[in-house]
């Protein structure tokens, strides 16, 4: 559904900004979907004079002039501005009042930013615009000629009558109301936005008897268990001497802005109405039609031509709306008219037509024939069957307004549905108790009857126990109290619950019984097992010489009675039982192994030196083969990944981690490195194992392992469900390379650290390609030197960059690195 702001402000008196009417209409259950101020896009162009036009000074350039404009006008402080322009339209003269767009102003209609220029020699401030270079039409002849009433200085939106904002909500199924402007502002009035003014239609007195009657047949005003009356409800009437043409140019600018393309004034007032009271209504060519109206239902085999120029084939039980007393289909009812009495230029009488039709038997019509209109979308979800006579007399009224004429009485068949499923009838009983109940929400009583009066609901007996209320008949979705609690709600805002402890203890509610550090444990598990490792138990005891390999075997950790001799201290790794467990699969045929365990490692025998790490292990090749048949061998950057993977599923921030050299002597020294968050937490270690350690246990290699320390770092924090927002540019990447010389103790990550930290905002990534050390490279960089180089992806997010602000990006990219680590960019 979309409106404008001064649509809106039709039916609401309201000082509230765009903003807040937004943000209200969003917590009213209206979402926004979105917001279009020309404000925001034309409002820094204003009026400007043209005072003089002359040639350029080269006579060689023939197609432009050079004019002379006053831009802001003379004020009690100031001269007026007097700016030289260049301009190639033909239209540009002296006198004329154009449209003019200052230096470091977007143009709208090209994205533009417009800049001092040079013209062979004559340097140009500014640019007169035309209706395309605003975006206001697909193509101009010249520049925009204001009015010459217009001052200069003046904003072209105020002069143009465009500084109108358009709002697009989205409506749910139950809303039919506010498939209409005025039941939005009644809405907004409800919540306290502003206002609702007087939305009464006045009835039109006819001045003689129409000519066209109109008739419900039997079968169309019959209910039944399951549906409604197909048309219990009939308005016509008869309008002659009407002249046919444009409708009034804010009309025609209200339907353009909500997408819709003006026609012709009795087109463009039954579509305004349609969005302005979500009342459909239809105007027959009266000269086309034959005889009475009959409303009736469709035989098998018949068709019509309708108003989309395409020929529908009706079935059994489609409502048609017949002239020649019935024979003759001249609209399928609630969905579109026929083109054979549709309005033109030349139409002269006019018959308004305006009916009430069964929501299920018109959406059932509608998809069978594949028809989507403004019409029909209204009526599947139930207009309003008391606004049926007043959406004529409406529509009788704007015709008379725009294009003149004699109404004719009206003409009445049927009554509108006031008892069954479609009734407007509808009594319920409200507890304001209920509201804290099922809503939680402590709303007083007076408050309550308050926002149900506010919203159209009658109300009576308000004293008693209960309160009687009767829904309006723009509201068919409400069917009980509970409805009626949910409309005090949304208009009292639901962004006023609070949480709050439930008011007594409750057996069947059973606090959680896992710890923080259970469900660390469980996560770690998780997801391991799920990075195609096998998950052991091993003994937490292990032989004097395997603990000695992994830093322990002191007197400290020995157990006084151990259960074998080769289970005499107390581990202080879970490696060593993996890599035993490793060794005994080598053992069997198996050469590659991916093993992991969850459990505690000893770092002393005193109290708090015990705590609880992750360890995997991956020995051989990889665990399965592809379609070539390819095998790779497992290095440190398996392990390295199975960290990484561990601490994320953690909840630790693995983008903020730092790495350094300083492992433990069981891994290899060149191909190993620690994970800390900060100079001193340490949360975890990766790389290969060292060869002496796979030749004391017996296990064949390559092999790596990572260590995590699932107590060195805060608990896992539980998660939702749902998946986060996806946040994607349309704006093109930019990739830029820089290599950097720098000490050959210096770590990549280190660099790429320093290279993300130069611009958070546009720096999306950076990941190192190429790496140059050894003997070649202290030959040609210097002893102790080494060439990193890495790639830096920008991604902007709100505009194309341009050339200069990448350049300034790598800039920064090179100040932060050679900051942080010394390096120097490569010559």
């Amino acid at each position: 559904m979309k409106f404008t702001l001064s649509w809106l402000k039709d039916y609401l008196e309201t000082d509230a900004s765009l903003d807040e009417i937004a943000e209200a209409l969003t917590d009213l259950g209206l979402e926004v979907e979105e917001l279009v101020d020309p404000a925001a896009t034309l409002g820094e162009f204003r009026v400007a004079r043209i005072q003089s036009v002359d040639p350029h000074p080269d006579p060689e350039v023939t197609k432009i002039r050079i004019c002379t404009v006053e831009t802001k006008p003379k004020g009690p402080k100031g001269a007026a501005e007097i700016i030289e322009v260049v301009c190639g339209a033909k239209n540009a003269r002296a006198g004329l009042n154009a449209v003019f767009a200052p230096d470091g102003s977007t143009i709208p209609g090209s994205g533009l930013v417009l800049k001092p220029k040079d013209f062979k020699g004559f340097a140009s401030s500014g640019m007169l615009l035309s209706e395309e270079e605003l975006g206001l039409a697909e193509q101009s002849e010249g520049i925009i000629e204001a009015p010459d009433s217009a001052a200069v200085g003046t904003p072209y939106i105020d002069v143009a009558d465009l500084n109108d904002p358009m709002i697009e909500i989205a409506i749910t199924p139950n809303r039919p109301d506010a498939l209409g402007v005025y039941g939005i502002a009644r809405d907004l009035a409800a919540r306290g936005v502003g206002r609702l003014k007087d939305g009464t239609v006045e009835p039109v007195k006819g001045r003689f008897k129409s000519e066209i009657g109109v008739a419900l047949d039997a079968a169309v005003k019959a209910e039944s268990e399951e549906q409604g009356a197909a048309c219990p409800y009939f308005v016509g009437r008869l309008i002659r001497g009407v002249k046919n043409g444009p409708s009034p140019e804010w009309l025609q600018q209200r339907l353009k802005a909500i997408g819709i393309n003006p026609k012709n004034a009795l087109v463009d007032i039954t579509n305004y109405i349609s969005f302005d009271r979500a009342r459909p209504l239809h105007v027959f060519d009266a000269g086309k039609l034959e005889g009475n109206v009959k409303v009736r239902p469709a035989k098998d085999g018949e068709s019509i031509l309708a108003l989309d120029d395409e020929t529908y084939e009706l079935a059994e039980g489609m409502t048609l709306i017949c002239d020649k007393g019935g024979r003759r289909p001249v609209a399928i009812a609630g969905v579109m008219g026929g083109a054979e009495t549709g309005c033109s230029e030349q139409t002269t009488d006019v018959f308004v037509e305006s009916a009430y039709f069964d929501p299920i038997r018109n959406a059932a019509t509608g998809r069978r024939l594949k028809i989507n209109s403004d019409a029909r979308y209204r009526f599947d979800r139930g207009v309003d069957p008391l606004f049926t006579l007043d959406g004529a007399e409406l529509a009788t009224r704007m015709i008379l307004d725009f294009c003149g004429g004699e109404p004719s009485d009206l003409v009445i068949a049927g009554k509108p549905p006031k008892k069954g499923r479609n009734g407007y009838e509808r009594k319920f009983k409200l507890r304001p108790e209920r509201l804290a109940a099922l809503v939680g929400l402590d709303i007083d009583r007076e408050e309550q009857i308050r926002i149900l009066g506010a919203l159209g609901f009658a109300i009576s007996s308000p004293k008693g126990k209960t309160v009687a209320v009767s829904a309006p008949p723009w509201r068919p979705d409400v069917h009980g109290e509970a409805d009626l609690v949910e409309e005090v709600a949304r208009v009292a805002s639901l962004t006023k619950l609070e949480a709050r402890p439930m008011g007594r203890k409750t057996p069947n509610v059973l606090r959680p019984v896992l710890t923080d550090r259970q469900k660390t444990v469980a996560q770690a598990r998780r997801v391991l097992a799920a990075l195609g490792a096998h998950e052991c138990v091993t003994y937490s005891f292990i032989s004097e010489a395997e603990a000695r390999l992994f830093g322990g075997g002191d007197p400290a950790r020995r157990l006084e009675n151990p259960i074998a001799a080769d289970k005499s201290d107390m581990r202080p790794s879970p490696l060593p039982g993996l890599l035993a467990a490793a060794a005994r699969n080598q053992a069997q045929g198996e050469a590659d192994a991916a093993l992991f365990e969850v459990g505690p490692q000893f770092d002393g025998p005193e109290p708090g030196q015990q705590q609880e790490v992750a360890a995997c292990l991956r020995v051989g090749g990889t665990a399965q083969k592809d379609w070539s048949g390819a095998r790779r061998p497992v290095d440190l950057y398996d392990a390295k990944a199975d960290a990484e993977a561990l601490l994320a599923a953690l909840g630790r921030p693995v983008e903020q981690l730092q790495t350094d050299r300083e492992t433990p002597s069981w891994l290899h020294p060149g191909r190993s490195a620690r994970l800390k968050l900060g100079p001193k937490n340490v949360l975890a270690l990766f790389g290969e194992l060292h060869p002496k350690v796979l030749r004391a246990l017996d296990v064949k290699g390559p092999a790596v392992a990572c260590v995590a320390f699932l107590e060195a770092g805060p608990p896992v924090k539980a998660k939702g469900k749902a998946r986060p927002a996806l946040t994607l540019s349309d704006l093109q990447r930019v990739e830029r390379d820089f290599a950097f010389v720098v000490d050959a103790r210096v770590e990549a990550g280190d660099i790429l650290r320093a290279a993300k930290g130069a611009d958070k905002k546009l720096i999306a990534a950076a990941s190192v390609f190429d790496v140059f050390d050894g003997p070649k490279a202290a030959a040609q960089l210097g002893d102790g030197k080494k060439s990193i180089a890495i790639a830096v992806t920008l991604q902007p997010t709100d505009k194309t960059l341009t050339e200069d602000e990448i350049e300034a990006v790598g800039a920064s990219v090179i100040a932060a690195v050679e900051k942080s680590v010394g390096g120097v960019l490569r010559a």
